[in-house]
């Protein structure tokens, strides 16, 4: 009776420790799992952070190449009414960290670049203004490197989107509130950077 007593108090001990030891492992993968989120969503905010800088310099450089060409075209109120209304709703979706609404508007703005060219075209004196071609720079800069900040955003956000969708990793996702970002994509007729080319 005893022998069978030592053994199963031996049994215990054994399962006890097997026990133990899994439950010490599930705290290891928890906790590395959370950490791993933690980072991958802090990749994504910090990938937008990049995107909203350089937005809301262009955002603030686009009023001047308004008015610039408004003042060699008089004629075109509603294309810059239009544009300002897409600016607007822009810098408020920025704002608001609105990542859709952003995209939307960026849509709606980068339709209309190509009719703000046309005008500049129209207009010959308008090419050779010298702050007309420091802002036309400036901005073919600033559209390069919103679409490589864009790419990287669009990277980190769908590598994040994967993770909280996969099993196990998933139950710990949705402990932490993890929801799934939204993509920064442009729709439209350009679904390239803005090209401005007055030359």
């Amino acid at each position: 009776m005893e022998r069978l007593s030592a053994q199963f108090m031996d049994a215990i001990l054994i399962i006890g420790l097997i026990v133990g030891v899994l439950f010490l492992f599930f705290i290891f993968w928890f906790f590395s799992t959370w950490n791993r989120l933690v980072s991958l969503e802090e990749n994504v905010n910090q990938s937008w952070a990049n995107i909203d800088v350089l937005l809301k310099q262009r955002y603030d450089m686009l009023p001047n190449l308004e008015e610039i060409v408004k003042g060699y075209a008089k004629h075109e109120k509603d294309l810059f009414m239009e544009f300002a209304k897409a600016r607007q709703a822009a810098a408020g979706a920025l704002q608001n960290k609105d990542v859709k609404g952003v995209s939307a508007a960026e849509s709606m703005m980068s339709g209309m670049m190509p009719r703000i060219t046309a005008v500049a075209e129209a207009y010959p004196e308008l090419k050779t203004d010298g702050n007309f071609l420091n802002i036309q720079k400036e901005l073919v800069s600033l559209e390069n490197q919103v679409a490589d900040r864009r790419e990287m955003y669009n990277q980190t956000t769908t590598s994040f989107n994967k993770q909280i969708q996969m099993i196990p990793v998933t139950f710990v996702a949705s402990m932490k509130g993890c929801q799934r970002r939204d993509l920064f994509e442009v729709h439209g007729v350009e679904r390239e950077a803005v090209r401005l080319s007055f030359t």
